[in-house]
């Protein structure tokens, strides 16, 4: 009777979450950018219009935004870096302006302290065609970790001026501290996806996390004191076989993560998020008490991705976005007024994933 019970309670509530996401759709089947639910984004507008458009960070004038792209227009065979004036009208937006190469595969890219020079990862020195993806015909859903990445420092004509790492293996995912004198990154240099802490000059690179698992993702904490990261952590031995032999692939399977948070010297390091499924993308709320971050805990099926905002103890879990697909790279700008995030809607029913910016409203 219980276990009937149980299946008739998952039905319920099943039902009723997939009539609130119809009435959510419904709701937005205007012009309108934003849905009646996000009560925190005020005036949104759209940035890019076509392709994957991701990860997109603020200058630290909060002028700006760089991000990676593979918009076609732009002959983007694969990932490469372009940066935006947020301010500017629609059809100066339309324009590229890219920074990276255009050879090889980049990601993560992040403005320097001078707003003149932009750090990112690429594959370009591995060989100048874009690598190849994973083979997702078997169904399982992996993120490649490719070898060939190297953190670099390139200048506005996407002149790469130097390059802070050169050991074997992935360096990417680098992020610049507020306090403008630190970078955090990903490696394998280790034998595992740990982070890494480095001088704004890419000297005194040091580890930071041991546990086995993938960390990465990582950002400063507005006074530059902490650092949010998201982590896998297999637990049993067929998860940790699982984790291995795919890593050794140059794969990860980024389907179960929560949020941690640490001091920059790698101590006080704490579980933030206990949700289930894939918890990543964090950001810190202007008021360095509050994260921001990208999640499916509470899709059916794992397959809706939106933004929740929590303290940094675990508690008042709040969520911030309901696109029906796909929310996530949540950042404030650095006066905490303005939000940029990547998305899924107004897509007129394409992949196409778009960077998008809103005013901020408690």
């Amino acid at each position: 009777m219980g276990s009937f019970m149980q299946k008739l309670k998952n039905k319920v509530v099943s039902a009723l979450y997939l009539f609130s996401l119809t009435c959510s759709t419904l709701a937005h089947a205007g012009n309108e950018l934003s849905y009646p639910q996000e009560s925190h984004l005020k005036n949104m507008k759209q940035l890019t219009f076509g392709g994957d458009n991701a990860e997109a960070y603020w200058s630290f004038s909060g002028r700006e935004l760089v991000f990676q792209s593979n918009n076609k227009n732009w002959d983007a065979k694969c990932d490469q870096i372009f940066s935006l004036n947020v301010d500017a009208n629609e059809s100066e937006l339309k324009t590229s302006n890219r920074i990276s190469t255009g050879q090889g595969r980049t990601t993560c890219s992040y403005f320097m302290p001078d707003d003149q020079r932009i750090i990112y990862a690429s594959t370009h020195l591995g060989g100048s065609d874009c690598p190849v993806e994973p083979d997702h015909s078997a169904g399982a859903y992996v993120w490649a970790i490719y070898d060939s990445y190297d953190i670099f420092v390139a200048n506005r004509k996407g002149e790469v001026l130097e390059q802070l790492t050169n050991t074997p293996g992935y360096d990417a995912e680098a992020t610049v501290s507020p306090l403008r004198d630190k970078i955090v990154f990903t490696s394998t240099r280790g034998g595992d996806l740990d982070l890494w802490i480095m001088d704004i000059d890419g000297t005194n690179q040091k580890q930071l996390t041991y546990g086995l698992g993938y960390d990465g993702g990582a950002f400063f904490s507005p006074d530059g004191k902490r650092i949010l990261f998201r982590a896998s952590r297999p637990e049993t031995e067929v998860e940790k076989d699982k984790y291995k032999k795919l890593l050794l692939q140059g794969l990860v399977e980024p389907t179960n993560m929560e949020i941690y948070l640490m001091d920059i010297d790698g101590t006080n390091l704490k579980k933030v998020t206990s949700l289930g499924r894939a918890n990543w993308a964090p950001f810190f709320h202007p008021d360095g008490k509050r994260i921001l971050f990208s999640s499916n805990h509470h899709s059916n099926k794992g397959r809706i991705f939106n933004i929740f905002m929590i303290n940094e103890d675990g508690t008042g879990l709040e969520q911030v976005t309901y696109d029906t697909v796909f929310d996530a790279f949540p950042m404030f700008s650095p006066d905490g007024k303005r939000l940029s995030f990547s998305s899924n809607r107004n897509n007129g029913g394409s992949r196409d994933t778009n960077v998008f910016i809103a005013e901020w409203a408690e």
